[in-house]
């Protein structure tokens, strides 16, 4: 198994941020600013805008997410930080109803987004991002982690693309329990980090 390490995102990381967003799935046309914005902001930006944008982002503490490294190389990205950061989420039906959290408190913090590149698929890269988040949004004050991954179990038809979300098992590998499901597939996950 390759060897993972897992950074803060950071200006001086900016490339490499931007290699990990390159390496299969939306990423590259997204640069992680899905859960950001509305609908209609989302459309009016182009690539060159969001990435503008993800830059600005990460010029604040805390950055809006990490690095994952194969032997030096980057390897993936996953978006952690505070929910009220990604207002996209309350407008999210299949979030909005369900979570057992207000929507207001900055200690609830959200891990939304995963890319692995596609050549390191399967060497345990989403493992350690999600390891990793959970030890950033404790670091950073968060009471409560949740994520919304996708049980692949309960529907199949998912492509490698849509598992941006994470994946459950993964989740409950990690500690987090089920909080509730708006579909079969759709899954609201959370960690209480205060113990």
């Amino acid at each position: 198994m390759s060897r993972v390490s897992v950074e803060a995102a950071s200006a001086d990381r900016f490339a490499d941020v931007q290699h990990a967003l390159a390496g299969g799935g939306d990423g590259a046309s997204c640069q992680c600013q899905w859960w950001t914005l509305t609908i209609a902001q989302f459309s009016a930006t182009g690539v060159d805008d969001r990435r503008r944008m993800l830059r600005d982002e990460i010029e604040v503490d805390p950055p809006p997410g990490l690095v994952a490294y194969v032997e030096g190389a980057a390897a993936g990205w996953v978006r952690v930080g505070p929910r009220v950061r990604q207002p996209r989420l309350e407008r999210t039906r299949a979030f909005a109803s369900v979570s057992e959290q207000p929507w207001d408190d900055a200690s609830v913090w959200a891990a939304t987004c995963f890319v692995v590149r596609k050549e390191h698929r399967g060497e345990g890269v989403a493992v350690a991002l999600l390891d990793a988040a959970v030890t950033f949004a404790r670091g950073g004050g968060a009471r409560i982690l949740e994520a919304y991954p996708i049980d692949p179990e309960a529907d199949r038809r998912h492509t490698a693309n849509s598992l941006f979300h994470g994946v459950l098992s993964t989740f409950l590998s990690a500690g987090f329990r089920e909080v509730c499901r708006s579909r079969s597939d759709r899954v609201v996950v959370a960690l209480d980090l205060d113990g």
